[in-house]
């Protein structure tokens, strides 16, 4: 399903547990990198009810393990998601974020909110 996806996106957002940076890459880091948890819920359409998963954010790009993730995160924390047809934006703040989501499963819509926190 669509959800399961954005879960694993965004918002495996499950299956990072740790980021290593090397000394290059730690003086290029931007001020959202990291570890984010997140959680998805669907507001209308058949897509699973809630998923959670963590992702990785690296040099303000979206990553997690398994999944054709394409995102980034801006210096001032605007969120920009896709994955297999279904898309996500929103905000991060300090060590917290949410924003919207929106997709299909089984052809039918289905769109949400995401929250995320910062692990």
């Amino acid at each position: 399903m669509r959800s399961n996806r954005i879960g694993g996106l965004l918002f495996a957002f499950v299956a990072s547990s740790a980021v290593v940076f090397s000394a290059a890459t730690a003086s290029a880091q931007q001020p959202y990198d990291g570890l984010w948890h997140v959680t998805v819920t669907t507001k209308t359409g058949s897509c699973d009810a809630t998923t959670s998963s963590t992702l990785t954010v690296t040099e303000g790009k979206i990553t997690a393990p398994g999944a054709g993730i394409s995102g980034t995160v801006g210096s001032g924390g605007l969120v920009r998601v896709s994955i297999n047809g279904a898309y996500a934006n929103g905000q991060l703040s300090g060590n917290s974020g949410s924003g919207k989501w929106n997709g299909a499963s089984a052809g039918v819509p289905c769109s949400g909110r995401w929250e995320a926190s910062r692990q």
